[in-house]
């Protein structure tokens, strides 16, 4: 039988896509091992015990300077900035997408310039973001709204283009 016509099984199909990320965690930990041998203080390639322990202290020790524990505040930090971020992404991305996929003249004149825009990777923006908005978490939320907005936004146009036009003529009889 041809690997083409091939099936995995779910059994298969698991250890199938785990064995590359077995392959690697080995070869990690030769390298990791490796290289402790020779600088036992090296902290490139950090054994898993040393990972574990780090871990342990940023989990369940509080930062003798602030009293948090960083592993939490962090988490929590991130998840606001992202929660904040996607708000304002969504948010704009219905106002937006609504208009351009409905109406046709908005979308021939401002389509191509969110194509544009869609195509700059949001990293590029990062030195701009921290122009406009500093370091702090504005930038931060900022760098998340720009990188999420303009593909939400065309995907969003695209289907709202797509309803059959009897669909739209029925609901503006409503």
């Amino acid at each position: 039988m041809r690997w083409v016509n091939r099936t995995p099984g779910r059994g298969a199909a698991f250890l199938l896509g785990a064995a590359p990320l077995v392959v690697l965690a080995i070869a990690y930990i030769i390298a990791a091992a490796a290289r402790h041998a020779a600088n036992p203080a090296d902290k490139i390639l950090p054994l898993p015990g040393a990972m574990a322990e780090a871990m342990a202290l940023l989990l369940f020790q509080a930062d003798p300077l602030s009293g948090e524990y960083l592993f939490w505040a962090d988490t929590l930090a991130s998840l606001w900035r992202l929660g904040v971020g996607l708000g304002i992404a969504t948010t704009s991305t219905l106002l937006v997408g609504l208009v351009l996929g409905s109406l046709p003249p908005v979308r021939a004149t401002l389509g191509p310039l969110l194509t544009a825009i869609a195509v700059v990777p949001p990293i590029a923006l990062l030195p701009i973001l921290f122009i406009v908005f500093g370091l702090g978490e504005t930038a931060k939320v900022a760098l998340i709204v720009v990188g999420v907005t303009p593909f939400m936004i065309r995907d969003v146009a695209a289907h709202v283009a797509a309803l059959p036009r009897e669909q739209v003529v029925k609901a503006l009889t409503l």
